[in-house]
């Protein structure tokens, strides 16, 4: 055997790293220790240590899940607190019928992953709790069929710690489905998601692929989604929001008038102002709705009104705070926020002062040099006929 071929195999046998940061370690340890922690607590107070203790096994390896892999499909709550209950279930069923030998506690393993898997509520350390319940020690024994409730009480103080403490600690768990938002009301498909990959794709490939994917589809579609964003911003090379924005930029003041404020907007086929203040910081950005929407709520709308009215300032009507880009954002994270979010136009600041402002225009232009760019390079690389 070569020695290339022996380093394949030696590489083979390797685990595959974890793509989790060292700080990520230590928070699911410090929260997998609370957490069991406090259930073995609890559960010692109202029950006796000895049942406690008896029942912190299976416990131990859900909070492993719970806090280090709380993304995981079976990490979820219902997962979680179902394949509990239902493996005490069977685990006292078979118990009490056939007792407690090796023979029945692997038939009450196979049985409960059965009904885990008809539940969805599919937990592997739920596996543990069937066979804990059929192999009783005494101090559990004595308590027959109430033994569900020491089980139960340690799932639910599990499931409560560990809600509180990911989120304290900056982790959004449960994972539940990101609402999509509809700013237009209507059937319509959001813009980034008519190309591309689609919810229909990512069920139909789950539905081949045929195996159980231990992440939740919304997590899968984030990391789908993650990873276009990352390839779209590789393929765009440099554009940054500098390289596209507009640097001339026409502004107010929060006590310019909103007859001013339409006839800037007109003179100038402008959609949208920025707010600045005396010292020059932004403060608001009024746009042609607020100044539409200011109109209608005093009277019937008239184009007449826009310039009839008085003593309204801009700082009345403004929208605050601004949403603002940086003047290095990469291009990629500017078109979510221009297509999706309803936006027309976001400044842009190096430090706190406005330097420019990027419209839908701007950056559709830019990305059409990018594009004319890059043909004409593919161009000359083709070999002449």
């Amino acid at each position: 055997m070569s020695s290339r071929s022996l380093n394949n195999w030696f590489t083979r046998l390797l685990p595959a790293p974890l793509n989790i940061p060292p700080k990520e370690w230590l928070r699911a340890g410090v929260g997998a220790l609370l957490g069991l922690f406090l259930a073995g607590a609890t559960s010692s107070y109202a029950f006796g240590s000895e049942v406690a203790l008896h029942l912190l096994g299976p416990l131990a390896a859900s909070a492993v899940l719970l806090f280090a892999v709380h993304s995981g499909a079976l990490a979820q709550p219902w997962p979680f607190i179902g394949s509990y209950a239902s493996a005490t279930l069977v685990g006292l069923m078979l118990h009490h019928w056939l007792g407690s030998t090796l023979w029945v506690a692997a038939l009450a393993l196979g049985l409960s992953l059965l009904v885990m898997c008809l539940l969805r509520c599919l937990h592997p350390p739920g596996g543990g709790v069937a066979v804990s319940v059929v192999l009783l020690d005494p101090s559990l024994t004595a308590l027959g069929d109430k033994v569900f409730e020491p089980i139960m009480l340690n799932a639910l103080v599990l499931v409560a710690v560990a809600v509180i403490y990911n989120r304290l600690t900056g982790v959004r768990y449960p994972k539940m489905a990101a609402l999509r938002k509809d700013l237009h009301h209507t059937a319509d498909v959001a813009p980034g998601e008519r190309v591309g990959v689609s919810g229909a794709d990512l069920d139909q490939a789950l539905e081949e692929l045929g195996e159980f994917v231990d992440i939740t589809r919304d997590e899968l579609e984030r990391i789908i989604a993650a990873t276009e964003q990352h390839a779209l911003q590789r393929s765009l090379g440099g554009i940054t929001a500098a390289s596209v924005m507009s640097r001339d930029v026409q502004e107010a003041t929060p006590g310019m008038t909103m007859q001013q404020a339409w006839k800037a907007l007109s003179r100038h086929h402008l959609k949208a102002l920025p707010v600045l203040d005396e010292s020059r910081q932004l403060v608001g950005i009024v746009t042609l709705s607020d100044l539409v929407g200011a109109v209608m709520a005093q009277q019937g709308f008239s184009w007449r009104g826009l310039v009839r009215r008085r003593q309204v300032r801009v700082e009345q009507i403004m929208s605050r705070p601004v949403i603002t880009v940086r003047s290095k954002e990469p291009a990629v994270a500017l078109i979510p926020l221009l297509s999706e979010q309803g936006l027309h136009c976001l400044p842009v600041l190096e430090g706190q002062q406005l330097v420019g402002m990027i419209t839908q225009t701007d950056l559709i232009a830019g990305l059409k040099r990018h594009l004319l760019s890059t043909a004409a390079h593919s161009d000359d690389r083709v070999p002449a006929l």
